[in-house]
């Protein structure tokens, strides 16, 4: 499935009104780790209320350890404090990377905005050297936006 393909069916599983707001994450992640063949892990951090911290949410893939992530710390951390999109082709170039899996090559992390502010971000790595595209950026922005719809 290509993204264009893809944002109906994020569209069907954000208006599905038997689902928790949970449930309909997790129903996301799974979509694009099954149908994107470059994304490994999916899942969404988001703001620990009012502390400079970000809290895993609902994912598909390996076990992570991260799951509080400060401010500033790694690349999730980084567009906590930075509201911007974020894509490392190669994460062992990162200074600031906090390795996940030594399976992992690249990641890119869009923020989720609610209201203006920044209350958290879906986060994708991928097995696969620099993998990303400005398209990836965009359907992963609008996925960032039907999302924001339901928190």
């Amino acid at each position: 499935m290509n993204f264009e393909q893809l944002k109906p069916e994020v569209d069907n599983i954000i208006l599905k009104t038997k689902l928790s707001v949970n449930d309909k994450l997790l129903a996301i992640c799974k979509l694009l780790e099954k149908h994107v063949e470059y994304y490994n892990w999916v899942g969404f951090y988001f703001r620990n209320g009012d502390k400079e911290e970000l809290v895993l949410g609902p994912y598909v893939g390996a076990p992570t350890d991260h799951t509080v992530i400060p401010f500033g710390k790694g690349i999730c951390g980084q567009v906590a404090v930075s509201n911007q999109n974020f894509v490392v082709p190669d994460v062992t170039a990162q200074d600031n990377y906090i390795a996940c899996s030594i399976t992992v090559k690249a990641e890119i992390v869009i923020p989720i905005f609610v209201d203006g502010k920044n209350i958290g971000q879906i986060d994708i790595d991928s097995n696969t050297p620099d993998p990303f595209t400005k398209a990836d950026e965009r359907f992963l922005e609008f996925v960032c936006q039907k999302v924001a719809k339901i928190l």
